[in-house]
C-alpha cells in the first residue's frame, strides 16, 4: 500500500508504461484530482478528472507512478460531477 500523504500538488501522473496521464491538483479522499489543463479535449475539456488512489503503484519524489498503462489509465478517470 502507498502512503498517499507522500503524493504531493503538481506531481506529475504518469502510467506504467512512463506516458503522462495528468498533473496532481490534490488528493480528494481516495481519489487524485488532476488540473484542468490535463481534462482533455471537447466534452472532457474544461473540468476536473479524478483517478483513484488504489491505481498508485509508487511514488518517486514529484512522480505519481501508476500500475495501469497511460491508455488504460484514462478509462478509470472519473470526470467531476456537475452539481
Amino acid at each position: 500500500m502507498v502512503d498517499v500523504s507522500q503524493i504531493k500538488e503538481h506531481a506529475e501522473v504518469i502510467g506504467a508504461d512512463g506516458v503522462h496521464v495528468g498533473t496532481v491538483d490534490k488528493v480528494d479522499g481516495d481519489r487524485i484530482k488532476l488540473t484542468k489543463k490535463d481534462s482533455g479535449e471537447g466534452s472532457h475539456e474544461g473540468h476536473h478528472h479524478f483517478i483513484s488512489v488504489g491505481l498508485v503503484a509508487s511514488i518517486e519524489g514529484d512522480t505519481v507512478r501508476l500500475s495501469a498503462t497511460g491508455a488504460n489509465a484514462v478509462t478509470f478517470e472519473e470526470e467531476e460531477s456537475e452539481a
